[in-house]
């Protein structure tokens, strides 16, 4: 039975991943680069067609179902080595004059960096790319939905300036695709190398193999059949930038959902209130408290994230190498994948459907909530309109400081409208009350007086991002 375990807690196992990074899957990729080596040999004139017939699609079958486990039983047992433990077994499947030329003329890590460039490019297109995208699609119809709905902004923890839900929804959406595209850009940036032992292609060179490859160079032969670049450089192991590139890119991926989970399990609190988790039939929310109805998705989204971060300092530790390479990074890097494994597992809590909807689609707003918290300073919250309507309208005062340390601490001590203190705070201006008033326009004055239309041009501006999200999907 296989071992499809993925790096990371047991808990958090993304099944979309298995392929690419379940345990015993890991060396699929690296009989793709022997088998690519194998062929570019045999076209260059290296490897007798005789022989290289003998890697028939049953062959190559059983190189690719080369398990990670059996792998590390030879290698613990005989070799003290992976790559020549891997080799050992692939030997084993093939003719005797076909199993001389595995591993020519690779060092371990031409196979290995190469292949892992290859798993985190094919997990890319296949999964983090593709539910990301499901979950953009998902995220444009929220902002849609609640495009006009207004909402008290917050700034500081403090009640601040009108917004609406929908506003909200766009501000994660517009870097959800952000960082998705930045993250497919630095997947297409993914590097491999065909370079030896110390990277100045040794072997090639010195055993005649360069000279029979004509224009393009038998490191691009062999990686352009993997759907790679070779690196401009490298040495016996990758430039780690490339691959940290990636991952970074998934890491700020990670944080949007983070974010998203940050503002929607306080937005849910009690006192708040303006969000709204699906609880399912069964749902438990404490274990003895049974009015309770946790952010348990939002909790997990934030949670996940503050994982990754820890996660990428992996990837930093890496960033450097003894001279041409050490072994030091060797048992880290095998853990980089847990930072897709944990990105993959945000996307699939956003995913999770229930009644045919997913989680994102299920999430709630309280309307009455959103509409009690925006009036509970009352037209407080129009203190900047109503001082630069001030300015505007002639005064000629400092009118910021007359809002903030006259009219508000007044319509606090007496019970009434920040306008109503504004009017009377002005009285003793030299130009008089209604001089200035009468400037400010009555469409002004109509707003003032009404605290949820002061939004902007938040509606406006989430439909706008829906929009480009739509475009980015048209794309794809």
């Amino acid at each position: 039975m296989s071992n499809l375990a993925l790096p990371g807690n047991p808990r958090y196992q993304p099944k979309d991943l298995q392929k690419h990074f379940g345990y015993d899957n890991l060396f699929r990729t690296v009989a793709d680069v022997e088998i690519a080596t194998i062929i570019t040999l045999a076209e260059i004139g290296i490897i007798p067609k005789a022989d290289v017939d003998l890697l028939t699609p049953a062959v190559e079958q059983e190189l690719r179902a080369i398990q990670t486990s059996e792998v590390d039983d030879i290698e613990r047992k005989v070799t003290k080595h992976d790559i020549r433990a891997w080799v050992r077994i692939a030997q084993s499947k093939m003719e005797p004059s076909l199993r001389r030329w595995v591993h020519v003329p690779l060092t371990s890590y031409d196979a290995l960096d190469t292949a892992r460039a290859v798993q985190f490019v094919q997990a890319h297109n296949n999964v983090v790319r593709r539910l990301t995208n499901k979950v953009i699609g998902h995220f444009a119809e929220q902002v849609y939905r609640f495009a006009d709905q207004p909402q008290i902004g917050r700034t500081h923890g403090q009640h601040a300036l009108p917004i609406t839900v929908g506003f909200w929804f766009a501000t994660i959406l517009n870097r959800i695709v952000t960082n998705i595209q930045s993250a497919s850009a630095a997947a297409e940036k993914l590097v491999g190398k065909i370079s030896g032992a110390v990277g100045v292609y040794n072997a090639q060179v010195g055993l005649g193999i360069s000279a029979r490859c004509g224009s393009k160079t038998f490191e691009e032969r062999v990686l352009e059949k993997l759907g790679l670049k070779p690196a401009p450089i490298s040495t016996q192991i990758l430039p780690p930038e490339p691959l940290a590139d990636y991952l970074f890119a998934c890491v700020k991926l990670s944080a949007t959902f983070g974010q998203f989970g940050l503002d929607g399990r306080h937005l849910m609190r009690t006192e708040i209130a303006e969000l709204g988790e699906p609880f399912e039939a069964g749902q438990v929310g404490s274990s003895t408290m049974a009015h309770k109805r946790n952010p348990i998705n939002f909790e997990n989204l934030e949670g996940t994230w503050k994982k990754n971060k820890v996660e990428f300092y992996k990837v930093l530790e890496c960033m450097t190498s003894e001279h041409q390479r050490d072994l030091v990074g060797s048992s880290i890097a095998r853990d980089f994948p847990t930072i897709v494994v944990n990105v993959v597992n945000q996307l699939n809590t956003l995913l999770r459907e229930a009644g045919g909807k997913p989680f994102i689609s299920r999430i709630s707003v309280d309307k009455t909530a959103c509409e009690r918290n925006l009036k509970v300073q009352g037209d407080a919250i129009l203190a900047e309109p109503i001082y630069i309507a001030l300015q505007m309208a002639g005064f000629e005062g400092d009118a910021h400081e007359l809002v903030n340390h006259v009219a508000l601490p007044y319509a606090k001590e007496h019970g009434i409208s920040l306008l109503e203190a504004v009017k009377g705070a002005v009285w003793d201006y030299p130009v008089g009350e209604e001089d200035i008033w009468k400037n400010i326009p009555a469409e002004t004055l109509q707003m003032l007086s009404a605290p949820g239309a002061y939004t902007g041009d938040a509606t406006a501006k989430a439909c706008e991002i829906a929009r480009n999200a739509e475009a980015y999907l048209k794309s794809m």
